[in-house]
Parts: structure tokens; C-alpha cells; sequence
């Protein structure tokens, strides 16, 4: 259970975040040239954690049947672009969450390292459920996590990742919580047209149920057919919106406060109140439980 006291590893109660709300490049190397500058920017305007959308690297090939040629763009941890990223979160002491199209062990993932502010990989968040819909095909390339949701304990707070997709899914940021996640990222593709408020609404709720912090990061700009919307935002544990961006370019920036969390926690104990043992349905994978009838 979080112990929810209010600070990051380091003892800080407030930590500036950054998102990198960008649209990219066909030039793989221009969309690393450019997240390293927005790196950069942050850091300058004083924020010590960045995140950055889904796939941020390539055009967003899912929303492509089956691209003959999308295993090209595929990286693993220790390619020499994660290496770049390692050594700029160490030069700038900043936290980076990255997503990129990952082959490990033979699969093919919806990935987002983390590393800390002295350049350490803690580790690797894969995308847990895979849609197939329109112009989001990604059953065609991705395999559903093999690791699960994972927490990360980085030199400026416990740090969660849900991915695109997996924020719909309330049992994604609840157990990202359970774990102690102070601010959970969520990188995304969203699209113009969407139900963008109801999205809003989810994060506000997740955020307000789970008393964290929830950090969504879009895409921007037109890719084909299609654009991407932005309006990428972070809701407090009060559930309100702190910040949000339009449809442009920007680097989203705000102050995250951990006292918040503690106090959310005392006045709305939603995850020490909780009766799991109630809860069996849920991890049997049944649509209703069923009842005995009186």
C-alpha cells in the first residue's frame, strides 16, 4: 500500500513536469534532434521530469493495416538513441519517460523506458491491452505487456506508466497507485474527433479515485487522413484539471505537489478502504458475478 508522505525520493514536495506535445517528422533522426531540444527547454524552464507522446520517434504507422515495413522502426533498450536519452537525463539530472516501438525476445511492444536523473534505465512500462479498431490496428504489431504495470521509484517521486489504450481501463491506474505512484504518464495517439471530454473525464476520475497525479501527453498534427488532437493535460489528486494544451505544438508545463497526495489520501482513504475480497470476478476475467438467489 502507498505510504503516501507527501515527497519524492530526494525529500522535494513539489516537482515541475514536463510534456512534450509534438507532431512528427517522417526523418526519424529529426524526431530524436527535436526531443532532445525539448529536453532541453524543459529543463530550462525549470521542470525535472519530461514525457513524451506515443511512438515519438516515427509517424504513427498502427493506424496502417499490417506495414510491411514497420519492423524497421523497431528499437531495443540498447539502442544507441536510448543511450543519447541516458546520457541527456544525466547532463540535465532530469527524469525521461520515453515510448517507442520495442523488439525484445523476439516480440514487438508498445514500450516506454523510464530513466532516472543520473541516466539509470529503471526499467521498461509495455502497453497491456492491445486494440484493433480504426486507425488503430495495433493487434497487427504489438504483443500485450509481459511485465504488467510497473512503478518506479525515481529520484522525483514514484513513477507510473499507462499507455495510450490502458488508461481506459480503471484497473491501470488503480494498481499503479496500489504500488506507489505518486504521478502516473500516459503517453497517447489521440485523434481530432474523439470523445476528447469524456477522456478529460477519465483522467480527472482516475487521478481523483486513486488520489495521484495522471499525466496524458498527445500527438499532434496530420498524418494522412487523420490528425492528431493534443490537448494533452495533467489532473490532480483532487480531481481537477491543472493544466491543458490546445492543438499546437507546445511544451506543457506544471507543478506537481505531493502534499496534495498525502492529504487526498487522508480525507478520501479510497485505497485503504478498499474490500478486495470482494473483487474476484474482476481478475476471473467474468463479465458479471453471478449471485445465490434468496
Amino acid at each position: 500500500m502507498p505510504a503516501g508522505d507527501g515527497r519524492g525520493r530526494d525529500g522535494m514536495k513539489k516537482v515541475r513536469v514536463a510534456l512534450a506535445q509534438m507532431a512528427m517528422s517522417p526523418e526519424f533522426d529529426t524526431n530524436v534532434r527535436k526531443c532532445l531540444k525539448l529536453m532541453e527547454r524543459a529543463h530550462s524552464r525549470g521542470a525535472k521530469m519530461i514525457c513524451y507522446p506515443e511512438l515519438q520517434f516515427t509517424r504513427f504507422f498502427p493506424r496502417h493495416r499490417k506495414h510491411k515495413r514497420a519492423h524497421k522502426h523497431a528499437m531495443s533498450t540498447r539502442h544507441p538513441v536510448v543511450g543519447a536519452f541516458r546520457q541527456k537525463a544525466q547532463e540535465l539530472g532530469m527524469v525521461c519517460v520515453l515510448n517507442f516501438y520495442e523488439k525484445s525476445g523476439g516480440k514487438y511492444y508498445d514500450s516506454s523506458p523510464v530513466i532516472d536523473a543520473d541516466g539509470r534505465l529503471l526499467g521498461v512500462s509495455r502497453m497491456v491491452h492491445i486494440v484493433q479498431t480504426k486507425h488503430y490496428y495495433e493487434q497487427d504489431y504489438y504483443a500485450p505487456s509481459n511485465t504488467g504495470f510497473r512503478v518506479y521509484d525515481t529520484k522525483y517521486g514514484k513513477v507510473g506508466v499507462v499507455i495510450c489504450f490502458d488508461r481506459h481501463f480503471p484497473e491501470s491506474v488503480r494498481i499503479a497507485a496500489l504500488k506507489g505512484a505518486q504521478v502516473v504518464f500516459a503517453p497517447s495517439a489521440n485523434l481530432k474527433g474523439e470523445p476528447l471530454e469524456l477522456f478529460e473525464a477519465e483522467m480527472r476520475v482516475a487521478a481523483y479515485q486513486n488520489s495521484v497525479y495522471v499525466a496524458a501527453v498527445n500527438r499532434v498534427g496530420r498524418e494522412g487522413p487523420v490528425t492528431y488532437c493534443g490537448e494533452s493535460l495533467i489532473a490532480g489528486p483532487l480531481g481537477k484539471t491543472i493544466t491543458k494544451a490546445g492543438g499546437r505544438e507546445q511544451l506543457v508545463i506544471a507543478d506537481i505537489d505531493y502534499a496534495q497526495i498525502a492529504k487526498a489520501r487522508k480525507e478520501r482513504p479510497f485505497l485503504t478502504l478498499r474490500q478486495s475480497r470482494h473483487y474476484g470476478a474482476i481478475t476471473r476475467g467474468k463479465s458479471r458475478a453471478k449471485s445465490k438467489k434468496t
